[in-house]
């Protein structure tokens, strides 16, 4: 990298911290084992010790973005540390927002069904979210959202050492993958995130608006059990 775009760099750096010194932002919570983690960045040092637990407690009560600002509480994910597989959504709903939970309100409550038919239970499986906060109205997350909150899905994600993610809806899929294809396209085929496979598929929020689209869904379930074994 040149000087010039060094420059550049820590000038889009310092510009992000004046954006959370205007919301009120004051200093960032770590734990010890992030602050070796920044020590030893880039090496194979960072993150030795890394659990969801202290994922978590890295995100805080997060002021990151302007989602904080609305929000009831941070949606992190819930279920098996060890899952094989993990359910990835686009975002906290009303419900999930007033629960601190992720999918416990009406699509929610056909992800579980969906969940049951591959023979799995909710404890079996891990569940979670782009992003940990709910849009406003529901409205689709934002990219500068996204990138914000991200790295906390990735690093819950190398946690965890999934051997299959089902990304569910347009926003998860295309933050996994690095696309802009729509999920229409994208579903009922395996990808690489990471060396774990990733299977795009509706979201339940959409299947609950668009009933006719269940017989697809259940095509891609049919596929995951099948690569699950």
């Amino acid at each position: 990298m040149n000087r010039e775009g060094f420059t550049e760099i820590i000038e889009e750096i310092n510009n992000y911290f004046r954006f959370l010194a205007g919301r009120g932002c004051t200093g960032f919570g770590c734990s010890k084992e992030s602050v070796e983690a920044v020590i030893n960045w880039g090496s194979k040092k960072a993150f030795p010790h890394q659990t969801l637990k202290t994922i978590r407690n890295d995100l805080g009560e997060c002021r990151r973005c302007r989602l904080s600002e609305n929000r009831r509480n941070i949606v992190f994910g819930e279920g098996n540390s060890k899952a094989k597989l993990v359910f990835v959504g686009e975002g906290p709903g009303y419900e999930e927002d007033r629960r601190g939970q992720p999918f416990v309100g009406a699509a929610g409550r056909l992800l579980t069904k969906i969940i049951q038919a591959i023979k799995f239970t909710r404890d079996q499986v891990y569940i979670c979210n782009i992003i940990k906060c709910r849009p406003p109205g529901n409205r689709n997350p934002r990219p500068d959202e996204i990138k914000t909150c991200s790295p906390f899905l990735e690093r819950q994600i190398s946690v965890i050492k999934p051997n299959f993610i089902c990304a569910l809806g347009t926003f998860a899929a295309q933050t996994l993958l690095n696309t802009n294809e729509p999920i229409s396209k994208l579903r009922g085929r395996f990808y690489d995130y990471m060396g774990i496979k990733v299977l795009p598929t509706y979201h339940p929020a959409y299947i609950l608006r668009n009933p006719d689209k269940k017989r697809d869904v259940w095509e891609d379930m049919q596929k995951l059990m099948k690569g699950l074994g």
